[in-house]
């Protein structure tokens, strides 16, 4: 007798989909039956025939109870978490930043590390530099040895979190020898910095002309410079919410010269565009970079769906609407963020089906599509989402036992309907804020079950609070992941050859 099975499902892993039973024990995935044989015992039997089950979210990207200047997020990691897990998240990576110059980079990741106890979910941590100094190497390997794998710098926000060129460039090397991950915010400075005050001198500095002081340029030349750096030093580069086509492209260029560099978005630059700067509340869509053009946006999702894109994150920063109207007036005053990790699957899901099922048709296929190039040639469009919402965040930041469904991994599930539809009600969300930037949208791809470490902590009944048990997740080095076979690789490939189909929820 085992403790859970998900019966009758479709399963869906990046590399393959089949309609099969998915047996829990222990916290893991113990056997993935295919559907033709009886229905396993166990404690517990979900049917989830007719619906599609996918590995828990990993979003690689959060800033829990994040302090920034004056402003500190207003979520911690109980409520994070629980949100996480209300939209089939079930595992979160912070960011160690520190509050200013006086707290290093080590203080700051302990700090995170001691919060994250109270998490619903497993976490992951970032750590983060803004300065270079003799002590940086010897904290670094720290981290390394903590679990801590990854290091994110900020090539903006000149005062605050801005590392220059020289502490990136350092830092890159560093990563390199202890096998880390370079995590990046591009946006040029000088070009950002003129800008604003170009705009600040003519009177124009409001939260209405937040796009215009943060020009799409200023992000496409950013990546160019950090590129450069990342060849000179050979190091691994994760660009952050990735706004503009151009950008993704430059990394593009890269991969195809044989740099390891990736590409993520965020599901807001993928859905809202410029216009809502214009709309009744600004306020609620201030963040950095920001909305694009609707010409950018379009060009943006065919990216997402075309394999150019490798993650998709929430970004996910909890203010409120008190903090964002404190100084709408000046946005060189006002804190900049979203709430989204708990909506970042239903929008990110429904940005792809908008972006149409591209990977379904026969060029898909070519053996020079962008799919093809990321090993995975032929994706469906379940697959696609499979791949950037869990599989590709857990591969490439080295999150053993996470992102796929197969003997041996957590047992992080999410059970849905691709055809169901809901609209987003801000003040129904458990985000720890009162209002989101999606509001009164349609979606889908909402998680109607949700289960974490094997526990069912959503289902029909609503949600089941855990409690404290999520765990710090030590990660692997960036090339000792790369090195480790892929879950759908030799015999577990061929266990998921089959492509059943959810007939009008998928590609719709």
């Amino acid at each position: 007798m085992t403790d859970l099975v998900i019966a009758h499902g479709l399963v869906v892993n990046s590399f393959g989909t089949r309609v099969a039973h998915v047996v829990v024990d222990g916290g893991r995935v113990t056997a993935v039956v295919d559907a033709s044989e009886p229905v396993p015992a166990a404690d517990r039997i979900i049917d989830a025939a007719g619906r599609a089950v996918i590995p828990g979210g990993v979003d690689g990207h959060c800033h829990i109870a994040q302090v920034t200047g004056p402003y500190r997020t207003l979520d911690d990691f109980a409520v994070t978490s629980k949100a996480a897990l209300w939209g089939g998240t079930t595992t979160i990576i912070d960011f160690g930043i520190p509050r200013d110059r006086s707290e290093s980079p080590l203080d700051a990741a302990k700090n995170k590390l001691a919060l994250a106890r109270e998490a619903r979910c497993d976490v992951g941590l970032h750590g983060a530099v803004l300065d270079w100094d003799e002590t940086v190497p010897a904290q670094l390997e720290e981290l390394a040895r903590l679990g801590i794998r990854s290091v994110k710098m900020y090539m903006t926000n000149r005062g605050t979190t801005m590392a220059e060129n020289d502490t990136v460039l350092k830092v890159m090397r560093e990563m390199v020898r202890l096998d880390g991950l370079t995590y990046i915010h591009a946006e040029h400075d000088a070009i950002t910095v003129a800008c604003t005050q170009e705009h600040a001198d003519a009177g124009a500095i409001g939260i209405e002309h937040l796009h215009e002081t943060r020009p799409e340029l200023a992000e496409d030349a950013s990546v160019r410079e950090v590129l450069a750096m990342a060849e000179f030093t050979h190091a691994p580069v994760y660009f952050v919410h990735q706004s503009t086509p151009g950008a993704v492209d430059l990394v593009a260029e890269a991969r195809s010269r044989g740099l390891p560099i990736h590409s993520e978005t965020c599901p807001h630059y993928l859905v809202l565009d410029d216009g809502v700067y214009s709309s009744r509340f600004p306020e609620w869509f201030a963040c950095c970079p920001p909305m694009r053009s609707r010409e950018t946006v379009a060009a943006l999702r065919e990216r997402f769906a075309d394999g150019s894109i490798h993650t998709v994150s929430s970004d996910h920063s909890c203010y409120d609407l008190t903090q964002k109207r404190e100084h709408v007036e000046d946005i060189r005053q006002m804190p900049h963020g979203l709430p989204g990790v708990e909506t970042r699957m239903p929008v990110a899901f429904t940005a792809l089906l908008e972006a149409g099922n591209a990977l379904s048709s026969p060029a898909a296929h070519d053996a020079g599509s962008p799919a093809a190039a990321e090993g995975s040639p032929g994706l469906g469009l379940l697959e696609r989402f499979v791949e950037l919402f869990s599989a590709a965040p857990a591969r490439i930041n080295g999150l053993p036992g996470k992102g796929a469904i197969v003997p041996g991994y957590d047992a992080d599930l999410v059970v849905f309907d691709p055809a169901e539809a809901r609209s987003v009600d801000g003040t129904a969300l458990h985000m720890g804020t009162d209002f989101s930037p999606f509001e009164g949208r349609e979606l889908r791809g909402w998680p109607q079950v949700v289960v974490a470490a094997g526990r069912v902590v959503l289902d029909e009944q609503g949600f089941h609070d855990p409690g404290p048990t999520g765990r710090f997740v030590s990660r692997l080095g960036y090339r000792e992941a790369s090195a480790l076979p892929a879950p759908g690789s030799s015999s577990r490939g061929g266990e998921f050859a089959a492509a059943a189909s959810l007939g009008s929820g998928e590609g719709k």
